[in-house]
């Protein structure tokens, strides 16, 4: 199986143009053969939002709005699985920060972004649903969102759940997600792929955002098997067989699922502090 992660530059509050590089990179993965392709977080939208307004205005309803039926389109037609990140207009209560994961025959589902960063506490509602996998012919996917990078319990969810890739569509801005993702595929013995940005991205009314690239895939062993440019777009692939994600032993004694001891884990259930 391919999988690749899209390093592109979205332009902020230009969704054509951006639908229009979504399109270019489809095209270019399926002729390298990518079954699996993840773009970064907001990649329709932009990131660097100054009000509640704006956000609005760039939010869409999944599946019906036009983001989704074009991933619905491009999967289709390259026979591939998309997952990527945009604002999703709720049913009614609001904005999430959410990433679309579609197959070759249908559209999968949404998942909302959990752990919210910084500014996105006044744009975007937190998820209240618990992480998901898709287990597809080909792979068992999980999907998180960015700054879930920063808390185990949600890798670790998936990884319980079946999860063989964890898809990871981030803005990333601070230097430590894609060091934290490798510890999320020893930990957990899965395959990741985190699709980052680049660029600086100026908005009215707020100081530029730079953007850290590095797009990367790892496998169950830590081991990096392609990582982008920091400030280069491009297509990061790697081969992989994720059949080997189901392997949870860390040794030849050692089970990461089986070796826990859950009953010493209370206090990571009932929100205490201490």
């Amino acid at each position: 199986m391919k999988i690749a992660a899209a390093q592109i530059h979205p332009q902020f509050a230009q969704p054509d143009k951006n639908r229009n590089i979504i399109r270019r990179y489809c095209k270019r993965a399926a002729q390298q053969d990518v079954d699996l392709i993840v773009f970064p977080e907001l990649c329709i939208s932009g990131y660097n939002f100054s009000s509640k307004e704006q956000v609005d205005s760039f939010a869409e309803p999944v599946p019906e709005g036009p983001t989704t039926q074009l991933w619905i389109e491009l999967a289709k037609e390259h026979n591939m699985i998309i997952v990527g990140g945009l604002a999703e207009q709720g049913r009614s209560e609001g904005i999430y920060n959410s990433a679309a994961i579609v197959g070759p025959d249908q559209f999968l589902g949404c998942y909302q972004k959990i752990h919210l960063f910084a500014n996105e506490k006044d744009w975007f509602l937190p998820g209240s649903q618990p992480p998901h996998v898709w287990k597809l012919p080909s792979a068992a996917i999980g999907v998180l969102v960015c700054f879930d990078w920063a808390f185990p319990e949600a890798s670790r969810i998936l990884m319980l759940e079946g999860c063989e890739i964890l898809c990871l569509p981030s803005n990333l801005v601070l230097p430590y997600a894609q060091r934290v993702m490798v510890a999320r595929s020893i930990e957990n013995r899965i395959f990741t792929v985190l699709a980052n940005r680049i660029g600086t991205e100026p908005s009215t009314g707020c100081k530029p955002i730079t953007f850290t690239g590095s797009s990367q895939i790892t496998n169950p062993l830590g081991e990096i098997l392609a990582r982008g440019s920091r400030t280069r777009s491009g297509l990061v692939i790697a081969e992989i067989q994720p059949q080997k994600a189901q392997d949870k032993f860390l040794t030849g004694q050692n089970h990461i699922i089986n070796d826990r001891r859950v009953e010493l884990y209370q206090r990571l259930c009932n929100g205490d502090q201490r």
